[in-house]
Order: structure tokens, then sequence, then C-alpha cells
């Protein structure tokens, strides 16, 4: 059973109270206050079928895919399936398949209406080819065509090639949803270099007045931990001492993967785990100068007795 309360619909004629009973398996509706059923033919406007657990009640629904903004038309739209096949699996005759070749023809034709869409399915594609090389979640592919689409709008890729565009618009999803993904990386799979990435990323911060919070040094620790062939406690000790960096005031103005590269350097050494500062340099994509220079303003400000 399950109480029910709507003044406004129903209301017992015999006590006038509001507070009801709905009880679904005898399909009535019953008042709490003086017991009188007030119907007793309700109907049930859920699905004719039973589900016993969550992964059944997907399965059996009913409803589309969701909104998403890594389609162009937001998958709104319905696709004529390639395989030429009816409801039930039969092959189709050739009338059939000439005459479904064209619907399928005539409805791609008609998906893309506009110049502004054709931009759009070419430069969703180009993001959801670097996400999947990325390996990066779902969430920063639908926060990068999010800000695709505002540029778009505001009429800021004109005289801009796609390939840029899309490589900046995808750093911007990444240091706003905390992923550390750096220039570098984004590069290596984009059509265009990092120099024109990195102009049109600070291009479409100024135009569509973006906030990006600067990058958190501890996100980049457990990517170098793994490249260097590094345990879990010297990941722990890293974090600590970059959590000890922050309450010292020695992070801001500094780039986060120099802080990050120092602080696994001094903790190889701390547990006799030695790393090189070449190795270590190498795999943070930073000079050994800088990372010297972190690695002294660490030992001058921090006891790092307190990590062993």
């Amino acid at each position: 059973m399950q109480k029910h309360s709507n003044l406004d619909e129903i209301v017992c004629p015999e006590c006038k109270c509001n507070t009801l009973i709905k009880d679904e398996a005898r399909a009535e509706i019953i008042c709490t206050s003086c017991g009188l059923v007030i119907n007793e033919r309700m109907l049930d406007l859920g699905p004719e079928w039973r589900n016993f657990s969550n992964n059944q009640e997907n399965k059996r629904s009913r409803v589309g895919a969701p909104l998403t903004l890594t389609i162009h038309d937001k998958g709104l739209s319905t696709i004529i399936d390639w395989r030429n096949k009816d409801g039930h699996g039969n092959s189709l005759t050739l009338k059939k398949k000439i005459q479904i070749y064209r619907l399928r023809k005539w409805q791609q034709r008609t998906r893309i209406s506009s110049a502004n869409e054709r931009n759009l399915i070419f430069a969703l594609s180009e993001i959801e080819r670097m996400i999947s090389q990325l390996a990066l979640p779902r969430s920063v592919q639908e926060a990068s065509a999010l800000i695709y689409r505002k540029a778009v709008e505001n009429q800021l890729i004109r005289g801009r090639s796609i390939e840029s565009i899309t490589g900046a618009v995808l750093y911007i999803a990444c240091r706003q949803c905390n992923i550390p993904v750096t220039l570098d990386d984004i590069s290596k799979v984009c059509k265009a270099n990092k120099k024109e990435i990195a102009r049109n990323y600070r291009f479409l911060l100024n135009e569509l007045m973006l906030k990006v919070s600067p990058m958190d040094p501890v996100n980049y620790i457990p990517r170098i931990i793994t490249k260097l062939n590094l345990d879990g406690l010297v990941q722990k000790i890293s974090i600590d001492i970059v959590k000890a960096m922050e309450k010292a005031r020695l992070i801001s103005g500094k780039g986060p993967m120099g802080i990050a590269a120092a602080a696994v350097y001094i903790t190889s050494v701390i547990m006799d785990r030695k790393r090189t500062q070449r190795d270590i340099a190498n795999v943070a994509k930073v000079t050994e100068v800088t990372l010297r220079h972190r690695y002294k303003e660490i030992l001058e400000k921090i006891d790092l007795e307190i990590f062993l």
C-alpha cells in the first residue's frame, strides 16, 4: 500500500478527509479516516509487463535514447537501418531493397539542411575520435560538444580550422572536468599543432567568457606514478607532500606538472625507490631545471621527516 495525498482531485465523500491509501494489488483507493473504499476500479497506467530487476526494466523500456549534444541533431532523428531485412529478420525483395535504398539516401540528405549542421557533423566526429584515442569519459565529450555549439552560435568558427577549434574545445572541457590532460596529449591526437590549439584555447576563453580553474598537481601524480612503475605508497606520500605545499602556499604561480614531478622524485628518494631526475622529467614533460627548482623549494620550506 502507498499513501496518496491530493486535496484538489480526491477527497473522501463521507468524512472529507484527504489522506488516502492507494492499494495497487486490489486496485482500490481507501480513506484512512473512515475506511471507505472510494474507488474500486482504479486503472493501472503503467506498462502491461512486470520486471523483477533494474536490468529487465531497462531492456523492456519503450522510450528512445536520451538527448545528447554529441550528435548534430541531438539524437532526435530516426535512422533507417543499413541491413536490408524486415521486422522478422527476413531478407527484402529486390523491389523493396531499391525502395529502401532511395528512402535511406533521401533521409541522409534531409538530416543535413544547412552549412552549420555539416560543420557540426564533422566537428563532433573529430571530438569523438579524439575522446576515443585519449580514453576520456563521456562527460568530457558532452562538455566539449556544448562548448563547440556555443562557439558556432557566436560565429567564432569562421576563419579558423575545425581541427584546431575542436582541440581547444576538448582541452577546455578537460580543464573544467579536472581531467589531467595536457596540450601535448591533445596535439598528438589532433590534426592541428600545439601552437594553434593554444591560441584558439585563449581565444575561446575570452570570447565565451569561460572560467577555467588551475589544475591541481594531485591529479597528475597517479599518471606519473603509473609511467614510472611505482607503488601506491609512493603515490600516497607524494600526494601528502603536495598538500603540505598547498598549506605552505608554495603552489601559486607554478606549473602543476613540475610540482607533481618534484613530489614524486622526493618520495622515490625517501622510500628508496629511486628514479633519476631525467626519467621523471621526461615522463612529466618538464625540464630537469624546473624539477630541481621545485625540489629545492620543497626541501627549504617543508619538513620531510613527518612523511617517514
